[in-house]
């Protein structure tokens, strides 16, 4: 996993108001402080796991699948990011720092 700066890739490439994003094998950070967010990297760490599980492009597809799911469901554009199962697992456990080490694989089903 490589850390990347890059204010215009987070500029161009994502929604307002993001300032990170987990693109295996980099996280890709709007602003240098943020590489010192133990939280924050670690909730893009759990991405770069889940991606590593379903190969990356599976990944994609499921969490832009459920992103539409969920924002039909919920007509709401924050609610339904936040409830996206990847989202769900890497906020749950952002703070704990040891939370890799004993995560079982596949584990964001537990949010479905």
């Amino acid at each position: 996993m490589w850390i990347l700066i890059s204010p215009s890739f987070i500029k161009y490439f994502t929604p307002k108001n993001v300032s990170g994003i987990s693109i295996f094998p980099f996280i890709i950070l709007e602003k240098r402080e943020i590489k010192h967010d133990k939280s924050f990297i670690n909730h893009e760490l759990i991405h770069i796991y889940q991606q590593m599980e379903l190969f990356f492009i599976f990944f994609i597809l499921i969490y832009y699948l459920e992103f539409l799911f969920l924002l039909i469901k919920y007509r709401n554009f924050q609610k339904a990011y936040h409830n996206i199962s990847f989202e769900r697992e890497a906020y749950a456990n952002e703070s704990n720092y040891n939370y890799l080490k004993t995560r079982k694989w596949y584990s964001f089903t537990k949010y479905w």
